[in-house]
Formats: C-alpha cells, sequence, structure tokens
C-alpha cells in the first residue's frame, strides 16, 4: 500500500473529555475529521458485508423491520454476554479500522484527524498513526461533566469512567496533549498552536 496521501492524526481522550469542542475548532479550519463511531455505522449499512456477516452470526433477528440493524435489540443482545460481545466486535472493529485506514488515502488536505474515543484500548491495531492528540482532563472534571451532560446518578458515571483506559494509560501514548480541564474557549489557542504543528509535520514527512 503506498503511502497516505495526508498525515494521520489519531485523536482520543476519556468520556467527557471534550472531543467533539476539539475536533468542531479543527473542522472549522478546513481539516478533515473522520470519527469511529461513524465508521461503525457506515461499516453495517444496508447492502454492507459487515450487515450481512452479522446476520450470518446472529440471524436475521438482527435487522429491524427496514432491513438495517436493529441496534437497541442487539445492545441487550450483548450486554450480558460476552461471547456475543466479542463476536459482534470481531465482526464491526477491522471494519471500522480499514474504513478509517481508507479515509487517509482519499484525503486531499495535508492532514486528517481520526476521532478514535477508545484508541489506547486498542493501540495494537493502529500503529500506522503518524501521531496521536489527547483532549485532556482530569477524572473529577470528565465525571462532572458526564453526570451533566447525560443525567445519570454518580454511581452510572464512575462505572462508565471504569470501564474506559486511565489517564495514565492514555498520556504514556500521545504525542500532543491539549489540557480541556477549564472553558471551551481555551480551547481556541491550543488547537490553532497544533494546526501549525501539523501542517509543517506534514510538509515534512
Amino acid at each position: 500500500m503506498s503511502a497516505p496521501a495526508a498525515y494521520a492524526v489519531g485523536l482520543t481522550g476519556g468520556i467527557a473529555a471534550g472531543k467533539s469542542a476539539v475536533t468542531r475548532r479543527f473542522e472549522a479550519l478546513g481539516v478533515p475529521v473522520h470519527d469511529a463511531d461513524v465508521a461503525a455505522r457506515v461499516v453495517v449499512e444496508p447492502g454492507s458485508e459487515g450487515l450481512a456477516a452479522i446476520v450470518a452470526a446472529f440471524g436475521a433477528d438482527a435487522l429491524d423491520g427496514q432491513g438495517r440493524l436493529d441496534r437497541a435489540a442487539m445492545r441487550q443482545r450483548v450486554f450480558a454476554d460476552d461471547a456475543a460481545r466479542l463476536k459482534l466486535e470481531a465482526i464491526i472493529h477491522p471494519r471500522v479500522r480499514e474504513w478509517l485506514r481508507q479515509q487517509t488515502f482519499v484525503d486531499t488536505a495535508p492532514y486528517c484527524l481520526l476521532a478514535i474515543p477508545l484508541l489506547a484500548e486498542n493501540i495494537a491495531h493502529y500503529r500506522w498513526l503518524d501521531r496521536i492528540l489527547l483532549v485532556d482532563a482530569p477524572e473529577a472534571v470528565q465525571l462532572e461533566r458526564l453526570i451533566a451532560r447525560d443525567g445519570i446518578d454518580r454511581g452510572l458515571a464512575e462505572r462508565m469512567l471504569a470501564r474506559q483506559a486511565s489517564r495514565a494509560e492514555r498520556l504514556i501514548l500521545a504525542d500532543d496533549v491539549i489540557d480541556n480541564s477549564s472553558s471551551e474557549a481555551a480551547l481556541d489557542a491550543h488547537v490553532q498552536a497544533l494546526h501549525r504543528r501539523y501542517l509543517a509535520l506534514a510538509a515534512d514527512r
């Protein structure tokens, strides 16, 4: 496979760290942003190999009345069944990674961002990234934001945080870190500086 046209920056961060606020600012600068959550929907659209593989593994009741993946039903199905969850992930995750990888070949911008929330948990599959950008916030800040954003109780919010890689694990992987512990307005200068850095890195590659 030839070298990607776009320098690939993986953007990650814990839940409620503020990843979307950062990606919006890069997009405003004309930077292509490709989201793993969007990819997870694209790779199981009707007619896709991904959806066909899910039906082969789980049966036709994995579909809704319109022939699309019944996400609510599948969530319930795999919630308490680790074997089923792993089977579903084995179908979707490799296709998500390949979809993201392909975006770097079609982008014509100097660099692109690949928003991958669970990058630290799956870093072995993303060694092809040129650089990793972490949107960081203290876990106490994440917790309060998550409670306010989703309207959930503290116990559930704590369990959601505990299921992810730790802040320390993400920091070890990061080439660049945006501190998003204060207001969103403080992000502008960080993004502008990183934008200049990534343009220079892409030009020197």
